[in-house]
């Protein structure tokens, strides 16, 4: 079986390849009704934990439970050397465990609560290609990549999602793509992150120029613009409402905001369903317009980010906001984007050349079984996506600049290539090295970073061998030696855009490695 995985933050999306034709998975909630995803929600009560359809049951039928949505999330909020947990249901739990969980659950319904043909689905294998957010930085696509495979997924390979949507695109409009207009770009507004892509198209072959994105924006933050103005409008404050009182009334909103089209002038929010005998009032009602005009700056957010990756075209007179004769089309993907706002606004800024997946929501998925079908004869370069690098000490230890190891554009191996190296060598001046490493979207021309700076626990290796062996250099004291060990730093990028690296005492073989994302370094 070969499938398409979108682990997305509010929902995931299960696509399938069957001899060309690539249709989206559905499964069967509680009340045999068919649903084209899988929620991405858990339950907790008393330490026992629910997935998907499960959760949404318990939490709504049996008194106790408590639902998380979005716990995505937490991988992009966490720091990049220690992932964040959750307290609740009685327990506390990782990021990494309940992403795992959430998807051996995931496995479990394709295989009993789905309606892949059983003809297809090879007893006790899946094999699948995921994907992670553009800018998602090395621990969450670590975390993304080990938590599919210890549910018992075989990973094929995982690709940005706004380049697994620019597959779809050439499936579906490759008509629109000739030997002039061979240019993709793809905004892909999710429940969590928005990315956005430019992607040129030889045949079927894909090649992801460049990225660009913010990982804490998407469909949950229009959530939030939509339940402040219900909760003026009835008066009320976030602090006065219970936790689930609050999450109650929070999807309302989101309910009602999905099924805004673009013929809705109003929007009805049920506050009893949500507060019971604590609502001020049945329901409150807005204009449709009100909600667009107090989310408009959300989308503004969208558009500016996307701008570098539209003005790539033309990087010797770009023209702001302009799309040049070289591009088929914008490709408009993610649950987010079905907003009608998001559309107009789109077009008021560039032109005819928008286009809407007929299923935005599914696009990604879609586009990752296509990758996953070596049948369809679709190839992809894709980039590295952030600046990754280390902080060294400069002006005799006055102050610390950032080194650039691997820049965001960097093109990946594809698929059973080599990773791509960097090695540096030096004489060590310290009994011990401690190496600062982080991740920026950019650095400005003098190195500084730029955007968010995610960085990793420090990394300790100890240059004298005296050092070697003891469970923890965090506390010795680091001392100037005339001349140390010839060392070496070597580093490598995979495939999945995840960093390996290896600092080496050349004079004597002793090394230590570190897999970023992993939670400890190995010696040897």
């Amino acid at each position: 079986m070969q499938l398409g995985i979108d682990f997305g933050t509010t929902r995931t999306v299960v696509a399938y390849a069957d001899r060309g034709n690539y249709p989206v998975a559905h499964f069967v909630d509680r009340a045999g009704d068919a649903c084209d995803h899988f929620p991405s929600v858990v339950a907790g009560r008393d330490g026992e934990l629910r997935f998907g359809f499960d959760a949404l049951e318990a939490a709504a039928a049996e008194p106790g439970w408590e639902l998380v949505r979005s716990f995505k999330r937490l991988l992009a909020d966490a720091s990049a050397s220690a992932p964040l947990g959750v307290a609740f249901g009685g327990g506390i739990y990782s990021a990494p465990e309940l992403v795992a969980r959430f998807l051996g659950a995931l496995r479990e319904a394709i295989f009993r609560r789905s309606n892949v043909p059983a003809a297809l689905l090879a007893p006790g294998r899946a094999s699948a290609v995921v994907a992670s957010p553009a800018n998602a930085h090395g621990t969450q696509r670590f975390v993304t990549l080990e938590a599919f495979r210890h549910a018992g997924f075989e990973v094929l390979a995982m690709l940005n999602e706004p380049s697994a949507a620019g597959f779809e695109y050439t499936h579906r409009h490759g008509a629109t793509l000739t030997g002039r207009r061979d240019h993709v770009v793809v905004y892909d507004l999710g429940g969590g992150t928005f990315d956005a892509s430019l992607v040129r198209v030889r045949g079927r072959h894909h090649e992801a120029l460049t990225t660009a994105g913010l990982n804490r924006l998407g469909g949950d933050d229009f959530d939030d613009v939509l339940l402040d103005l219900v909760l003026e409008r009835a008066g009320l404050r976030r602090s006065a409402l219970a936790p689930a009182a609050l999450r109650a009334l929070t999807d309302q909103c989101r309910d009602v905001k999905e099924r805004l089209h673009p013929n809705s002038r109003r929007l009805a929010v049920d506050l009893e369903a949500a507060l019971g005998r604590g609502a001020p009032c049945p329901a409150v009602t807005l204009e449709a317009g009100a909600f667009y005009e107090a989310s408009a700056f959300l989308v503004e957010r969208t558009i500016e980010a996307m701008l570098p990756v539209v003005g790539r075209l033309d990087e010797e007179s770009p023209r702001e906001g302009a799309v040049g004769d070289d591009v088929a089309g914008i490709y408009v993907v993610g649950g987010g984007s079905c907003l009608p706002s998001v559309a107009r606004a789109l077009r008021q800024r560039f032109g005819r050349r928008v286009h809407r997946s007929p299923q935005p929501s599914a696009a990604i998925a879609i586009g990752l079984a296509i990758a996953s079908d070596r049948g369809a004869g679709y190839t992809l370069s894709d980039r590295f996506s952030r600046t990754f690098g280390v902080f060294r000490d400069a002006e005799g230890g006055e102050r610390a600049v950032f080194d650039p190891l691997f820049g965001r554009d960097l093109p990946l191996p594809r698929p059973g290539e080599a990773p791509v190296t960097l090695r540096r060598t030096y004489r060590a001046l310290h009994n011990v090295g401690c190496y600062r490493f982080g991740e920026c979207a950019d650095v400005d021309a003098g190195g500084t970073p730029l955007g968010q700076l995610t960085p990793y626990e420090p990394f300790y290796v100890p240059f004298d061998p005296a050092l070697r062996g003891r469970p923890s250099l965090a506390k010795v004291p680091v001392v100037r030696r005339a001349e140390g060990p010839l060392v070496e730093e070597a580093y490598a990028v995979d495939e999945h855009g995840v960093v390996s690296v290896r600092i080496a005492d050349l004079d004597t073989g002793f090394a230590l490695t570190r897999l970023f994302g992993a939670p400890l370094p190995k010696a040897g």
